[in-house]
């Protein structure tokens, strides 16, 4: 899910993201992978110009962003996401060349923390302290500000999971 956050391109079905997603979402609700099968049948209809100009918008600007995808900003002010990060075994490539609170980087670190056994105290602050405080009204501003489908459904399918995975 991380990967839609990035700016959207033919490469999102060349490396069959929304599959991925979907066999992802499965083995953690039904609802989810019905919501992923949405997602990419949303990025299938929606013309890729669309999806460009919404993300800019929603994301970088011009102007201040719709929806800026930095937890700092939703917090007010930075939180030790990166120690987190440490205590998890998660490092951040160095090709990332955003903030360590990027909504990609805080998701895919989320990813690693479901998927590949990180501990399970570790999960749960994370979503309580980090993740958790501010992803709701981070996809709500989503919601709002989407032109295209393909971001709302993006945001709702983000805050489900989030919501998912915080009350297990």
């Amino acid at each position: 899910m991380a990967a839609c956050y990035y700016e959207p391109g033919p490469e999102f079905v060349e490396e069959r993201l929304f599959d991925s997603m979907y066999a992802a979402a499965a083995r953690l609700d039904p609802e989810l992978a019905e919501r992923a099968q949405r997602l990419g049948q949303a990025f299938s209809d929606d013309d890729l110009e669309d999806l460009l100009v919404d993300y800019t918008r929603l994301f970088l600007g011009p102007g201040p962003a719709a929806a800026q995808p930095y937890g700092r900003v939703w917090m007010n002010g930075e939180k030790p996401v990166l120690s987190m990060y440490a205590a998890g075994g998660f490092e951040i490539d160095e090709s990332f060349r955003d903030l360590p609170d990027h909504i990609t980087a805080e998701l895919e670190f989320l990813y690693v923390l479901i998927y590949q056994g990180g501990p399970e105290n570790l999960r749960k602050r994370f979503l309580q302290e980090q993740l958790g405080p501010w992803v709701r009204p981070f996809t709500q501003a989503v919601q709002a500000g989407a032109a295209t489908a393909f971001y709302r459904e993006l945001a709702e399918l983000t805050e489900r999971m989030v919501a998912l995975e915080a009350s297990r």
